[in-house]
């Protein structure tokens, strides 16, 4: 493996390590995530393993969006994305400030929930996130989504209105109409 974009030790939680997604390595392992009930909000259901690998080679050739595998002790846990809100749909439910960066975050399945799991990773994630000059995340769950408004909230967002994310239809993806709650965190 290479050298990790992100390294952060969090005494009592471990190791969060932050690497680039490559869809050929790790598409089997993203399409066996969003392909379960729980991922229904991710929006992937239903996809091949070539689908989610074609996904994920699309995001790679962006340069204003990113996916990240996130791994804990040398475990996945996480699917983390981070886009420019003024190159993404978001741009017309806000208005977008300098320094903003917009996340996705999908939780990898676990036999075992473990406590504080979720908010300790968020934890390292907003550090990540906030590196470089970024001042302002925004975060726009599905308004559906409760466990994730949630999680957002016990973080420190505050809460924005309901929008509705426009459909986007372009040749290379297709992403249908869906009813956010958007959510901020200012450094």
């Amino acid at each position: 493996m290479t050298e990790p974009l992100h390294l952060q030790t969090v005494e009592g939680f471990g190791t969060v390590r932050i690497d680039p997604v490559d869809p050929d390595r790790d598409a089997a392992l993203i399409h066996g995530w969003v392909n379960e009930e729980r991922a229904r909000f991710w929006g992937m259901g239903g996809t091949t393993v070539d689908q989610v690998r074609d996904v994920y080679a699309h995001l790679d050739s962006l340069t204003t969006h990113h996916g990240f595998l996130v791994r804990r002790d040398g475990e996945p846990v996480a699917i983390f994305q981070t886009y420019d809100p003024e190159a993404d749909r978001v741009s017309e439910c806000y208005d977008v400030l300098p320094g903003d960066i917009g996340v996705h975050l999908f939780l990898a399945p676990t036999a075992a929930p473990e406590r504080g799991f979720s908010t300790g990773l968020l934890t390292v994630l907003i550090d990540f996130a906030l590196s470089g000059g970024r001042t302002r995340i925004v975060g726009e769950p599905d308004a559906a989504n409760e466990k994730a408004i949630g999680l957002l909230v016990r973080s420190g967002f505050e809460l924005g209105p309901e929008v509705v994310l426009p459909e986007v239809d372009l040749p290379e993806v297709f992403i249908p109409e869906k009813k956010a709650r958007l959510a901020f965190l200012t450094r």
